[in-house]
Parts: structure tokens; C-alpha cells; sequence
């Protein structure tokens, strides 16, 4: 019997380990997603003469999470986004256990990506937090002024179809190797869809980890990049273990 606790006791402290290794992975990898992503909005979206324009900042957001898989995706799985976490649960890729642990990781990832991010922007004369700093917004705060209905549903199928992708593409009937490389390019063309009508969430942690520092309108808004990023991404698991069928993986 001693043997046997000891035995369970190291299992209990294994999983332990390789938990907080998931959790900081997730950390990592939002961190990148939100500074490599809202940073190129802030920072080089517009600048002058060489800016990189709603094309560049898109592509950067698909490229944070196509380097990230490659780089943590066998560690955490790498979803970065809480709506992503959620997905997989309701999916069934994902333990609910896991749920509240690596949602925590990645608001927090994100909001420490946004500190980094202000320091940096803050160095620059005529930088103020008033012009948005890429936080997400319907309505006036929408860069194209759409209403909130608009951005419901923007926010919503994109992130439906972002999860129908993510199923996809690591489904084990799929490609091997090639999942990061679809989920960046799909990222890619969410943004390129969705910048101009919320500024691009589908993804509340990445919402959040800018919001907090304009404080104001943007926390104000912040549910809707809560509320329609998770509702799409339990759409989109559901609509994959529909049409993928039993022997979905």
C-alpha cells in the first residue's frame, strides 16, 4: 500500500507539473497573439507613409497563431482564446476541468501583453488611449460606425467558422503538419472580413487585454466580445461533430 501511494502521489505531482506547463504556454502564446497582433495595429497600422493597413494587421494576427501552434501546440494545444477553449469542450476535445484554469491563463497573458504594449506606445509623442488602442467597439467605436447587431453577428459567424476550421484541420482524417497553417490563414481572413465592422475580436482575451486600459466605452462594450465569440465558438464545435460524423476525432 505504500508503494501504491507513493506511486499515486507522483502521478498527482506529474500532472501538476505538466498542468502549470499548459497554463504558462497558454500565457505565452496569448501574450503573443495580443502584442504581435493589437501591436501592429497601434503601432504600424498607420504609420505614416509605410503603414501596414488593415491587410498587414490581419496577416499579423494569423501569423502570431501559426508561429504559436508550431511553437506550443504540442505543449497546450494552443488555443489562446477563451472562445476557443470553449469550442473544444463543447466539441469534445476539451475537459471541463481544464476550463477556468486556461481561460485565466490567457486573460491574463493578454492583459500583460497590453501593459508591455502601452509602455511602448506611450513612448511616442501624441499617443493617447482616446484613439482607441485597438481596442474593439460597435457602433461610434465601430471603425466603420456598424451597429451593434451588425457586430453581434459579425463576431458570431466568425467565430463559428473559426472553430469549424480549428475541428478541422487537427482532425486526425486531416492533412498532418498543416493545422497551424490553416488556422493562421483563417485568422487571417476573419480579420480581413471583421476589422472594418468591431476591429476584429472573436477572441474576449484579446478583447480584454486592451479594453482595460482605455477603460470607458471599450469596458463598457467588452460583453459583446465575451458573449459572441463563445456562442460562436459552441456553434462552430457543434456544427463540426455534426457533419464530421462518428468517426470524428
Amino acid at each position: 500500500m505504500p508503494d501504491r501511494a507513493l506511486h499515486d502521489q507522483q502521478r498527482s505531482n506529474f500532472k501538476k507539473d505538466n498542468s502549470m506547463k499548459q497554463y504558462s504556454a497558454e500565457f505565452l502564446g496569448t501574450f503573443w497573439l495580443v502584442l504581435g497582433g493589437c501591436g501592429s495595429a497601434v503601432l504600424a497600422a498607420a504609420f505614416p507613409e509605410l503603414g501596414i493597413g488593415f491587410v498587414g494587421v490581419s496577416l499579423a494576427f494569423g501569423l502570431t497563431v501559426l508561429t504559436m501552434a508550431y511553437a506550443i501546440g504540442h505543449i497546450s494545444g494552443c488555443h489562446l482564446n477563451p472562445a476557443v477553449s470553449v469550442g473544444l469542450w463543447a466539441g469534445g476535445r476539451f475537459p471541463a476541468s481544464q476550463l477556468a484554469p486556461y481561460i485565466a491563463a490567457q486573460v491574463l497573458g493578454g492583459i500583460a501583453a497590453g501593459a508591455v504594449l502601452y509602455v511602448i506606445a506611450s513612448g511616442a509623442p501624441g499617443f493617447e488611449l482616446a484613439n482607441g488602442f485597438a481596442s474593439n467597439g460597435y457602433g461610434e467605436h465601430s471603425p466603420g460606425k456598424y451597429s451593434l447587431l451588425a457586430a453581434l453577428v459579425t463576431e458570431i459567424v466568425m467565430t463559428m467558422f473559426f472553430l469549424l476550421v480549428i475541428m478541422g484541420a487537427t482532425d486526425k482524417r486531416a492533412p498532418a503538419g498543416f493545422a497551424p497553417i490553416a488556422i493562421g490563414l483563417c485568422l487571417t481572413l476573419v480579420h480581413l472580413f471583421s476589422v472594418p465592422v468591431t476591429n476584429a475580436s472573436v477572441n474576449p482575451a484579446r478583447s480584454t487585454g486592451v479594453a482595460i486600459f482605455v477603460g470607458d466605452w471599450a469596458t463598457a462594450q467588452l460583453w459583446l466580445f465575451w458573449v459572441a465569440p463563445i456562442i460562436g465558438g459552441v456553434l462552430g464545435a457543434l456544427a463540426y461533430r455534426f457533419i464530421a460524423g462518428d468517426e470524428e476525432s
